[in-house]
Parts: structure tokens; C-alpha cells; sequence
């Protein structure tokens, strides 16, 4: 299936939806509206960006990982700031929160796998969020050892009462960006992270 094509008349369609308050859903007015769109809006050739030490031999892989790596730094700045004053003392808790909240009850386990944490910091995380009462742990019949995690109504309302902040803090990091570069940019870590979940599976 031709996903990049798909995705980009997603994205075009975003556009059309956006740009006038009397836009019908008809397929000839969406393509008359395509037609000005592309001859107002020509998409520029694809040209290979310049980056500090290309020219001395800097890899564009070692470009790409410096920049993911400053880039969750700053994502963590912006978080800290967002859960001042909260119950949360680390923006990895409120994850694990939202991981709850959005996915429902799971074992430890799948919560530490799916944060992509190695286990004892997992298990950290998860017991402070017990401590303060915003989780809880229910064993499962068929297997005692195991332990089933959910959010309790405490956390729900936490989650509630600072969710708006976190969003603006997420917002703040992807601040330049416009919809068709966000999208754009979420196939390219998608794929990033479908294979490297791959390749490190069982690993963490």
C-alpha cells in the first residue's frame, strides 16, 4: 500500500478542511481547490540540509542521534516544569500515569516494556506511584507472582488536574513545526521505533 501517498493527501486534506468556511466534501470542489493549492504552494525540490562537520566527514546517523538526544533533554526540561508543584516527581511517573490511563490495567511487565525501561527502574518508578497512592497492584489468579497494575481514582484525578499543563509542555517541543511536519515526522520515528523494538526485543 502506497502509505507516503496516503498520508500526504491526509495532510492535504487537513489543509482544505482548514482553509475555507465554506468547503464542501464533494470530490470536484476538493480538486478544483487542489489545483490553486499546488500552483500557489509548489512543493520544493528535496535538497540535502547542511549540518556542523558535514564537511570534515559528520555522518548525517551521527547528526540524527546527537539531535534525538538533545531534543529528549529539552522534551525533559519542558516536563519537569510541568509537574512542578504536582504529586509527580519525574516526568517518567506521570508517563507510566498516562500509559494506565490511556491503555488500561497491565501487568508490570507490559508497563515497563512499553516505557522501554529495564526492569529494576521500571520497578522504581512503579512503586512510588504505589507509595503515593496513585497506582495499585491486584495479584492474578493464575499466577501469584505476577502482579496486575491500575490507576486508582487519586491518580485519575491527578492525571486530570495536570494534564492540560503536560500538554503545553508537549506542545512547547514541537512548537516550529507545522500538521504535515508533525505527521510527516511521526512516520519517520514510527519506523524508527518498529525496528528497533524489533531488533531489541527481549532486551528490556
Amino acid at each position: 500500500m502506497m502509505y507516503n501517498l496516503i498520508n500526504e493527501l491526509v495532510n492535504i486534506v487537513k489543509i482544505y478542511e482548514d482553509s475555507d468556511k465554506n468547503r464542501t466534501e464533494d470530490i470536484g470542489s476538493f480538486c478544483n481547490w487542489l489545483e490553486k493549492h499546488l500552483e500557489s504552494n509548489p512543493k520544493p525540490r528535496s535538497v540535502e540540509p547542511e549540518w556542523a562537520g558535514k564537511i570534515n566527514g559528520r555522518s548525517a546517523d551521527s547528526v540524527i542521534n546527537t539531535s534525538l538526544v538533545h531534543l529528549y533533554r529539552y522534551a525533559k526540561l519542558h516536563a519537569k516544569t510541568a509537574i512542578a508543584g504536582t504529586s509527580f516527581s519525574t516526568p517518567d511517573e506521570f508517563i507510566y500515569l498516562i500509559s494506565l490511563a490511556s491503555g488500561g490495567s497491565m501487568s508490570k511487565s507490559t508497563l515497563i516494556k512499553q516505557n522501554v525501561h529495564e526492569k529494576p527502574t521500571g520497578i522504581l518508578i512503579i512503586n512510588r506511584l504505589i507509595d503515593k497512592g496513585l497506582v495499585e497492584q491486584q495479584s492474578i489468579k493464575e499466577d501469584k507472582r505476577s502482579r496486575i497494575i491500575h490507576i486508582t481514582p487519586k491518580g485519575t484525578q491527578e492525571l486530570t488536574r495536570c494534564i492540560e499543563r503536560i500538554r503545553a509542555a508537549s506542545a512547547n517541543v514541537t512548537e516550529p513545526l507545522s500538521h504535515g511536519e508533525k505527521m510527516n515526522l511521526i512516520t519517520l520515528l514510527t519506523k524508527l521505533e518498529d525496528f528497533h523494538g524489533i531488533q531489541n526485543e527481549g532486551k528490556f
